[in-house]
């Protein structure tokens, strides 16, 4: 790709933020998930699900993490809220990859003690960030709360973790789903105490490639350094709304770029 101007790349990512970011986008991408709901604390439920096993092909995606909120009846609050030992055991037959029925009936148990005992999901992030003002450190700070349970060591894979350079794509998406409120219909913007401008972009292998090919990002590995570096970058142009531009990267990345 020939080298272009930075104010030819800031029309190219307008064009195409605008491009991607619209109802039409929700139906093949997981954030059609937590589209199912209107209550609060069911969109963030069905969102972490649905963020958390966002890897591989989007139907799958979509197909798998449909089948776990329809065991939970299609109201996951409430369900988590209820469930007792037994009502978990359903859930060992849902399996996403590597994500198996073990790490998801984990992920349910440690979702309902979040909700039971720290407040829920948005919480959490906010008593972090009263610590610290970064969400590096409020992830990192949920993650431990969320591992506090019992559980087995291969599950902490499915959440990563940025203090060992880790990306957290899943993560931030999640992040960007419950923060960004531009009235567009795709991003939720249903937590209010975080701004758009805090977020980190999800970097995952079609945002790094789109990225590099603007020269937006130097960096060659796919690492929280890397999310760092072009998070900054995006702020040249939109410092309110950085990740604003994942819509953009992402479409180019997977559809034409």
């Amino acid at each position: 790709m020939k080298m272009i101007s930075k104010n030819e790349i800031y029309k190219l990512l307008e064009k195409n933020y605008n491009k991607y970011n619209s109802p039409s986008f929700i139906e093949s991408d997981p954030v059609s998930i937590p589209h199912k709901f209107s209550k609060k604390e069911d969109i963030e439920i069905a969102g972490f699900i649905a963020a958390t096993i966002a890897w591989g092909q989007r139907k799958s995606i979509i197909k798998n993490a449909n089948r776990i909120v329809e065991l939970m009846h299609d109201s996951p609050y409430d369900f988590l809220m209820n469930a007792k030992q037994k009502d978990f055991e359903k859930f060992n037959c849902c399996v996403h990859r590597t994500f198996n029925g073990a790490d998801c009936i984990y992920f349910l148990k440690s979702l309902q003690n979040v909700y039971l005992n720290h407040g829920g999901i948005e919480n959490c992030f906010n008593e972090a960030l009263k610590k610290e003002n970064d969400l590096r450190f409020a992830i990192s700070y949920f993650r431990k709360i969320f591992f506090e349970l019992q559980h087995s060591k291969r599950t902490e894979k499915h959440f990563s973790n940025p203090d060992k350079k880790s990306t957290t794509k899943k993560i931030n998406m999640f992040l960007r789903w419950m923060v960004r409120n531009d009235a567009r219909g795709v991003d939720f913007g249903i937590w209010k105490k975080i701004k758009p401008s805090q977020l980190y972009i999800p970097l995952d292998v079609h945002v790094a490639n789109t990225s590099r090919k603007l020269d937006l990002l130097k960096r060659k590995q796919n690492d929280w350094q890397a999310v760092v570096e072009l998070t900054n970058k995006l702020k040249e142009f939109d410092a309110d709304d950085p990740v604003k531009y994942d819509f953009a990267l992402f479409g180019l990345g997977v559809n034409e770029i």
